[in-house]
């Protein structure tokens, strides 16, 4: 479950989206672009920390970086270009996996207040991720909060769950 503090960030998150991004699902869908986009940076650094080398922000898409995006060299209409340029250009990254390559196929920025991006993305820097499932937990209560859970279909299986199916079905 989520604590409140992330809850409060998401809730800040939409606050400063709603006068640029009137419709609720464009909402969730800019917050949930951010949230991934984070995460993978967070894991990269996290690589890094063990030893180990950036993934998703490597070779030609290490431009895109969390910290270089947020490199206070940048002035806000270079911060929007970057970001909108990296949104645009991850679905073909092959080093991230498909299933985020496909949340970002059709991803673009339907705004161009560099003051508005600068304040989105200070706040989805304060969110760190440890685990996936956070991620997750983010998303779940994004979309419970927008009243579109259900209407969406949208409803996580908790790690338990999937852990346990894995469990007997086995897979090869």
């Amino acid at each position: 479950m989520l604590d409140n503090e992330t809850k409060r960030r998401i809730d800040t998150a939409r606050d400063i989206l709603v006068g640029k991004v009137p419709d609720p699902k464009s909402q969730v869908e800019q917050i949930t672009i951010a949230l991934i986009y984070k995460f993978m940076d967070d894991m990269d650094a996290e690589a890094e920390e063990l030893g180990g080398k950036r993934k998703f922000f490597s070779g030609e898409f290490a431009v895109f970086s969390w910290k270089k995006l947020l490199s206070p060299s940048l002035g806000g209409h270079e911060v929007l270009n970057l970001y909108a340029e990296a949104i645009d250009k991850m679905n073909v990254n092959e080093n991230i996996p498909q299933l985020f390559r496909d949340i970002f196929k059709n991803a673009y920025l339907p705004y161009r207040d560099p003051e508005t991006l600068k304040s989105f993305l200070k706040i989805i820097d304060d969110f760190n991720y440890d685990h996936s499932e956070k991620l997750g937990d983010a998303f779940e209560y994004l979309l419970s909060v927008l009243g579109s859970q259900g209407d969406a279909g949208q409803f996580r299986t908790p790690r338990n769950i999937i852990d346990l199916m894995v469990y007997l079905v086995d897979p090869k």
